[in-house]
């Protein structure tokens, strides 16, 4: 089960980092920034605004995705027709600072927090025992990503998203406002790594240092599934964290390697990943 759980997890940063790379061609490195952040921020509203989970689970992502506003229009715009690489070097240099801050108020040791009373509960399914928050957390991510799904492919917003990835100069030419799609675009992968990170806090420790643990798998995962690619990310984020939780139980040393000898061999047949295109 806690595969499962890894695994919604991972579909969902998957996701933002997807959609932001399609429309904007940038290595978000700081996407693990924002889901800690997402969950430091959580933490922050239970211990300091007497704010309950539920409060929280619409405000950080709020939060969070307009930090995202900031980061595109201040910085990643300044980037843009420039190799890559540069978004890739400011998104990393920012990771380190926003670690930094939260580092300095809170340290590095992770803080518990408690699921809400609502969902304190444990579910008997006959062959095991299922935490309650367990199970929202999974039905909330998969909820989350079809519905991004959905709104990519089958609504006319999504259509001038996948329009824009393709040709941004015929977006603009029809009058719509592409830098505005961009910053859009940014903040909501932003806010759904912040909503992953919600989501997260009461099920692993709460630490500065939570994002930049888990960002390089989810890279992996994105790279797995083909980066730009909303199904390849979703797919691949509960495939993978399914499979890193069967190799722990059928031996546990390479759990934390499956993922990256699976994306060796999937980069070695299939260079683009498996749902992406070349490019």
């Amino acid at each position: 089960m806690l595969g499962l759980v890894n695994g919604a997890f991972y579909a969902m940063l998957s996701l933002g980092l997807a959609v932001i790379f399609g429309l904007m061609d940038v290595v978000n490195f700081a996407h693990g920034a924002f889901f800690m952040m997402g969950a430091m921020f959580t933490w922050i509203g239970q211990q300091y605004f007497d704010l309950g989970f539920w409060w929280m689970l619409l405000i950080a992502p709020v939060l969070v995705g307009l930090i995202g506003v900031g980061v595109e229009r201040l910085m990643l715009r300044r980037l843009r027709g420039m190799d890559p690489i540069y978004g890739l070097l400011l998104t990393f240099g920012l990771t380190l600072l926003i670690e930094g801050i939260f580092r300095s108020f809170f340290g590095v040791a992770g803080a518990p927090y408690n699921p809400p009373d609502t969902l304190g509960s444990t579910l008997n399914l006959g062959f095991m025992f299922l935490p309650s928050y367990l199970a929202f957390a999974v039905v909330a991510s998969v909820v989350v990503c079809f519905g991004t799904w959905l709104l990519i492919e089958r609504t006319k917003l999504g259509s001038y998203l996948r329009a824009g990835t393709e040709n941004p100069a015929l977006v603009q030419a029809f009058g719509i406002n592409f830098p505005l799609l961009v910053t859009s675009t940014f903040a909501f992968g932003s806010a759904l790594a912040g909503l992953a990170g919600v989501l997260a806090a009461p099920v692993i420790q709460v630490s500065p240092l939570m994002g930049s643990n888990l960002i390089i798998v989810v890279f992996a995962i994105v790279v797995i599934g083909g980066m730009g690619s909303v199904v390849g990310a979703i797919v691949s984020g509960l495939a993978l964290g399914l499979i890193e939780g069967l190799a722990k139980v059928l031996y546990a040393p390479i759990s934390t390697t499956v993922v990256f000898i699976l994306m060796a061999l999937v980069l070695t047949a299939r260079p683009a990943g498996l749902f992406g295109r070349d490019r």
